[in-house]
C-alpha cells in the first residue's frame, strides 16, 4: 500500500531537549554542589521520557502527572514536582522548566529539515503528533520548516494523549489521509505505536543525543519505500 502521509512525534524524534540545556543551567543540590554528569542525565531522563513515572506524588500531583500533556498548568505542576523531588532547588527548577518550554532550546536532529522538506516536495503530506502542553510550532517556524507541516496534533489542543487513537485521528483528518496510507514515526512503541491500532504503519527511532543519530529519520522513511535514493 502506498504511503500518502507521514506523522512524526516531536520529542526524541524530530527534536531533542539536549543535555547542554541542563549543563548550562548549572544545576546544584540544596547544598550548592554542582550536579555531576550522571545526575544530570537522570534528571533529563525524568523530564523527557515519553512514558513512565519516576517519582511518587501526592493525590493532586498524581492527577497532574497523569494529565500533564492536556493542560499547561498541570504540566508545570507535574514537572516542577519531578525536578524538586529529584533534588533540584525550587528556583533552579523553575528556570529549567522555563527552558524546556522554550522552543528555541530544543535541538533538531541533523536530518530533520532535510527529511521534512523532501517529503513535502515529493507530495507526501506531513503531520506532527505530540504529547505536549505548549506550542512547538515556533521550533519549526524559526527554521522555515513550518511550510512542510500540514497538521499539528498537539495533545493539549486535541484533548487526547498518545496512545489514544483520537490524537492520531485528528492529525489524519487534518491531512485528509486514511490510516492505512499513513506512516507514524516515533521513539516510543507504547505511545507512538498507538497509531497501529488505527491501521497505520509504524517506524521506531532511537531517541539518542542529536549528535549520535545523523540519519535516523532518513532510515525510517526509506525502510518504508519513501525518499529512496
Amino acid at each position: 500500500m502506498a504511503i500518502d502521509a507521514v506523522l512524526f512525534d516531536y520529542s526524541g524524534t524530530l527534536f531533542r531537549f539536549d543535555d547542554a540545556a541542563f549543563h548550562d543551567a548549572r544545576l546544584t543540590d540544596a547544598d550548592g554542589r554542582l550536579l555531576d554528569t550522571h545526575e544530570i542525565a537522570e534528571i533529563m531522563r525524568r523530564m523527557t521520557a515519553p512514558v513512565g513515572q519516576f517519582v511518587e506524588f501526592d493525590a493532586e500531583g498524581q492527577y497532574a502527572w497523569e494529565n500533564r500533556d492536556l493542560d499547561p498548568a498541570l504540566h508545570r505542576r507535574a514537572y516542577l514536582d519531578v525536578l524538586e523531588q529529584s533534588g533540584v532547588p525550587a528556583d533552579q527548577a523553575a528556570r529549567l522548566y522555563g527552558l524546556m518550554r522554550d522552543a528555541g532550546e530544543w535541538t533538531p536532529y541533523p536530518d530533520t529539515g532535510g527529511v521534512l522538506r523532501a517529503l513535502h516536495e515529493s507530495g507526501v503530506r506531513v503531520g506532527v503528533v505530540s504529547n505536549i502542553a505548549f506550542d512547538i510550532r515556533p521550533a519549526f517556524a524559526d527554521r522555515g520548516w513550518h511550510r512542510y507541516i500540514g497538521e499539528f496534533a498537539l495533545s493539549y489542543e486535541v484533548g487526547a494523549m498518545k496512545p489514544d487513537t483520537r490524537i492520531f485521528e485528528a492529525a489524519l483528518d487534518g491531512l485528509g489521509v486514511t490510516p492505512d496510507r499513513a506512516l507514524m514515526v516515533g521513539d516510543s512503541l507504547e505511545a507512538d505505536g498507538g497509531a497501529k491500532a488505527l491501521g497505520c504503519t509504524f517506524a521506531l527511532v532511537d531517541p539518542l543525543p542529536t549528535e549520535d543519530r545523523a540519519t535516523g529519520l532518513w532510515d525510517a522513511v526509506r525502510a518504508h519505500g519513501l525518499l529512496t535514493p
